[in-house]
């Protein structure tokens, strides 16, 4: 998970979540620019990241961008994408 949040506030997020992946804090919002997920020409009072989810195969190549993420079934619509790109469930 990328966010434009700061450190303290991705633990927080983390810790309230019980989240067991990685987030990354863009603070400079470098990533959120380079993924598309900020327009660039947005001013500094309107640089809000969208959510949106990107599937990358291990190649590094993008698989598949979701850009209707609905948080209340996000986990669930994860799951459903990774068996339609044939991502074998972890055991």
């Amino acid at each position: 998970m990328i966010s434009v949040d700061t450190t303290a506030s991705n633990k927080a997020f983390a810790e309230k979540e019980h989240a067991d992946f990685p987030i990354l804090s863009d603070m400079s919002k470098k990533v959120a620019f380079a993924y598309g997920v900020i327009p660039p020409d947005a001013p500094p009072e309107r640089q809000f990241a969208k959510r949106w989810t990107f599937y990358i195969g291990p190649d590094g190549k993008i698989l598949s961008i979701d850009k209707a993420v609905k948080p209340a079934t996000s986990g669930e619509d994860v799951v459903a994408k990774l068996k339609e790109l044939g991502v074998p469930e972890k055991k």
